[in-house]
């Protein structure tokens, strides 16, 4: 089989039509072989993250007793199920409880068998603890898993900082093409606001309206969507500008086509274009927010899997040096990959590379 025959059979299987600019922007991205194997190291993390509760947790995946099968990771027993005396929660980390169990059948555990906040009993030294063939990573000041906390904390970070860059995209893409559509005064007015707003310091701001409230993922989303919603409008509106006169645009209006649809149709894809390359350095970015946030004590609730908590208590703990090395070193390899992947969308959408 040629390799053309190849090349539209796939474009066939995936159900669209690949362009044949479409197609060398692909391969633009393949030749950064350090942004393409970013991509999917960073993609195997996240989706293995998004399943933290089967990798990380203490309670069972599977418990066979008695001829039959259960699921404690994902459903309450109490343990009078397993032959105990008591209806709350079966405790699985209790000799008696895992006795029981064993005695009639048994137990598949996790890869990490504790969760975010299991505080861990007879440690071989008191918290923190060094890292030891039950806990790779050592455990925190209160005694809890260091690398069952990075499990969930990688996860966190990741949906925190992909959830503010898609809201605070479409807000700034809207107002960078309203602003570059319109121009005049629309453009004017609209600059003067972005500049008092982006002189703002944010940071400053940010831990003022936390310390009013007491901050969850979703409140803290909001408030980092206040500011951070200006980073693509300069973008966006300086290829408004370029492309609102231009002769197709002009026909359009003559055929009295709506603005809307002449924004949503006929310029919004070329805006897109450098709106693409930024979106991983603004995810950087929102990492690094929260991670500062939850460093200083403004940022997730007390007890969350944080890497910014983690940095802290390495900080406080310095006898205590894998909490503030394992930190950095998940930290910098997260915003490595995230850098490493915009500098391949930038060569993957540079016009340079795509022409021919």
């Amino acid at each position: 089989m040629s390799a053309p025959t190849a090349v539209a059979m796939q474009d066939r299987w995936l159900g669209m039509r690949v362009t044949p600019l479409t197609r060398r922007r692909i391969e633009n991205f393949k030749a950064n072989k350090r942004g393409y194997w970013s991509a999917w190291i960073f993609l195997l993390l996240f989706v293995l993250s998004l399943f933290a509760e089967l990798i990380a947790n203490d309670r069972p995946l599977i418990v066979r007793y008695g001829g039959d099968f259960y699921f404690p990771v994902v459903q309450y027993y109490p343990e009078t199920t397993f032959g105990g005396d008591f209806d709350a929660e079966a405790d699985y980390k209790d000799p008696f409880i895992i006795g029981l169990i064993e005695e009639k059948g048994w137990l598949v555990w996790p890869l990490i068998p504790y969760g975010y906040d299991t505080h861990i009993a007879n440690l071989p030294s008191p918290a923190p603890s060094p890292p030891t063939a039950q806990n790779w990573l050592g455990t925190d000041d209160q005694a809890r898993d260091v690398l069952a906390r990075i499990v969930y904390g990688f996860r966190i970070s990741v949906l925190f900082g992909l959830a503010l860059t898609i809201l605070s995209s479409i807000i700034g893409v809207a107002a960078g093409a309203v602003q570059g559509y319109f121009g005049g005064l629309v453009d004017l007015f609209g600059q003067r606001l972005i500049e008092i707003w982006g002189g703002l310091p944010v940071l400053y701001m940010l831990i003022i309206l936390a310390s009013v409230v007491q901050p969850n993922f979703w409140w803290l989303l909001g408030l980092m969507l206040i500011f951070s919603w200006t980073a693509l409008v300069g973008v966006v509106r300086a290829e408004f500008l370029r492309a609102r006169n231009f002769e197709y645009v002009r026909a359009a209006r003559a055929l009295g086509v709506a603005n809307g649809k002449i924004m949503f149709r006929h310029l919004l894809p070329n805006a897109m274009v450098a709106t693409l390359t930024f979106l991983p350095f603004i995810t950087s970015g929102s990492v690094v927010t929260l991670t500062s946030l939850d460093f200083l004590g403004f940022g997730l609730p007390p007890g969350s899997p944080s890497l910014g908590e983690l940095l802290k208590q390495g900080k406080d703990n310095l006898q205590a040096p894998w909490l503030g090395i394992t930190a950095f070193v998940v930290i910098a390899v997260m915003l490595s990959l995230l850098v490493f992947i915009g500098e391949a969308l930038r060569d993957a959408f540079d016009p340079r590379k795509t022409q021919g």
